[in-house]
């Protein structure tokens, strides 16, 4: 019980790719852990499916860097790469991909993963939109999460891993969290599911990733994240209906938004009933029609209050 099957799962990984399901600050979800693994003397990278025109996209990806050209108003993957020099870590890198469907997606992750050498990939959600197979009751927000789960399926990669951080969040685009945990359940009892375990709100990890959202609200004004907003606060020993200064109204928050929810990525993708309708996609428009005509045909699983 002292060891977590996700750990486990890294053990021999020492070059590992870190990187945000969906666009925009997804990324900074998997802060926590990559600063974990890298104080641990992995070879760490970050990667995020960007929202912005991000030059020198050749190969299907950028290294961003302090001093990378895009706008100046939003450009989470900047900003990331800004704080990390700021704090003396600009040895993990970050990466760009474009917002595109999952052929290209694919390939630019194959690309990558050959150019870094990858032991391993962990995408990350910023919520738990990720860990929902199709028939739910509301998706959230699917489309970026979906492409990027796809795209690395067909990456080859010894590991690759799935890690949820966000417990709640989704509430505010509609998801049924019973439902997340009725799937989660049938993650365990396919062998996909490998444990859950917080951040602790006083280790390193946790102030530096405080630190990091705070930076990225003050240098993105009016468009921060309202799920690291949460996340943050939640990290912070926040709990019930905290006024953020990211919405106009209090967002519950809880201290489970602080946990990591792990899962194996092939054995999640195996429980996804439309993956396979969007993996000859090309831009993420064909995506979302993809989505919206597997859900004209289904009858969603019906809304479960949560009984405790």
């Amino acid at each position: 019980m002292n060891r977590i099957p996700f750990f486990d799962r890294l053990r021999d990984a020492r070059r590992i790719l870190i990187a945000g399901a969906g666009g925009g600050f997804d990324v900074y979800g998997g802060l926590p852990l990559a600063l974990a693994l890298h104080a641990d003397g992995r070879e760490v990278h970050l990667g995020s499916l960007s929202l912005v025109n991000v030059y020198g996209l050749g190969d299907g990806f950028a290294r961003i860097t302090p001093t990378s050209e895009g706008p100046s108003g939003y450009f989470p993957e900047r900003t990331l790469a800004t704080w990390l020099a700021s704090e003396n870590l600009a040895a993990i890198s970050v990466y760009a991909f474009p917002r595109t469907g999952v052929r290209p997606l694919r390939a630019a992750y194959r690309r990558l993963a050959r150019t870094l050498r990858l032991d391993a990939i962990v995408l990350v959600d910023g919520g738990t939109d990720i860990l929902l197979r199709g028939d739910e009751a509301a998706l959230g927000t699917p489309v970026e999460d979906a492409t990027s789960l796809a795209a690395v399926l067909g990456t080859p990669v010894p590991t690759r891993l799935v890690a949820s951080i966000g417990f709640g969040i989704d509430a505010y685009h509609g998801v049924n969290h019973v439902q997340v945990l009725e799937n989660i359940a049938a993650l365990d009892r396919a062998g996909a599911y490998l444990g859950a375990f917080s951040v602790p709100s006083h280790s390193r990890e946790a102030a530096l990733y405080r630190a990091a959202v705070a930076h990225a609200r003050a240098a993105t004004p009016g468009r921060a994240s309202i799920v690291h907003a949460q996340i943050a606060a939640a990290l912070s020993g926040e709990s019930g209906d905290v006024p953020l200064p990211e919405v106009a109204g209090p967002l519950f928050v809880n201290p489970l938004m602080a946990m990591y929810v792990t899962v194996d990525l092939p054995g999640l993708a195996a429980q996804s009933l439309y993956l396979g309708r969007i993996r000859r996609t090309d831009d993420m428009l064909q995506v979302s029609h993809e989505i919206d005509r597997f859900r004209d045909d289904i009858e969603p699983r019906p809304r479960r209050p949560f009984p405790h």
